[in-house]
């Protein structure tokens, strides 16, 4: 699933080609999605004045509101010339002069939509966390959410409504990083640990953003080139392997249903 930091290439990938364009039009080929998909005329015409992330959603800011994008389980966008032959994925484009970016997403989990005015309070962004690469987000802030909670730290790392974007991959790399065991009660947790880990996170994440993020099974950037950071996974898709800082075997658990890997002696 396309997480922070391929959604993040994505948008740095395609904000050339369509800051300062207006929308001319759009091509519905399948417009249920996750949520059926609903564009209104008066988006004809609107100028795309920035490109900006939300967590895992893509912000089309245009002049009169926003569109809204995700690309769901395994989808992808791309910039294309207006007109070309679209293949049985491709499901939406949103046209400009001459170019259009095209929807790809074989799941059909992704999802569109339009927000006229104060795009901050769709509901889909409204409740969101934090960003882990801004300022607000620090150990001060990890150890405050995890006060008294009960829950595993990789599932508070993973809550959008704490912090926005770290998904199951980038959990199990910063929690390795930063020598905690993933299934550990977060309100056990000491504020200096959640200092390590606060940082974790931020260097992880960096480094994916740098590699073009991480491609396991079909995500691409806007370029249609798969993200290297997989090359640099140190225990994510790694059970039974040997831990490439002390040699012991990496250990495989569920944590809310989602994959876990980790190292019994470098996390505790």
């Amino acid at each position: 699933m396309p997480e922070l930091p391929e959604v993040e290439t994505t948008r740095r990938g395609i904000a050339p080609a369509l800051i300062g364009r207006r929308i001319s039009g759009w091509q519905l080929r399948q417009p249920r999605l996750r949520w059926p998909v609903e564009l209104p005329h008066r988006l004809r015409g609107q100028r795309i004045v920035d490109t900006l992330r939300r967590g895992k959603y893509l912000i089309l800011v245009t002049d009169g509101g926003a569109l809204i994008l995700h690309l769901g389980m395994s989808g992808s966008l791309r910039i294309v010339e207006q007109g070309q032959r679209a293949g049985p994925h491709d499901h939406v484009d949103i046209e400009f002069d001459g170019v259009a970016l095209r929807l790809t997403d074989p799941r059909r989990f992704g999802s569109v939509h339009y927000q006229a005015g104060a795009w901050r309070d769709h509901w889909l962004l409204a409740k969101l966390g934090v960003e882990p690469l801004e300022p607000a987000f620090d150990g001060a802030y990890l150890y405050a959410a995890a006060r008294r909670r009960r829950i595993a730290v990789k599932l508070l790392l993973m809550d959008a409504n704490v912090v926005v974007g770290v998904g199951n991959i980038y959990a199990n790399e910063a929690l390795f990083r930063a020598g905690i065991r993933p299934r550990v009660a977060a309100g056990r947790i000491v504020r200096r640990r959640f200092d390590r880990l606060a940082a974790a996170v931020r260097i992880v994440l960096t480094d994916a953003i740098e590699q073009g993020g991480t491609t396991l099974r079909d995500f691409v950037g806007s370029s249609g080139r798969p993200g290297y950071f997989a090359q640099r996974l140190k225990v994510y898709g790694r059970e039974g392997a040997a831990c490439l800082d002390c040699g012991s075997t990496l250990k495989g658990i569920k944590i809310g249903q989602r994959a876990t890997v980790y190292c019994p002696i470098c996390q505790q």
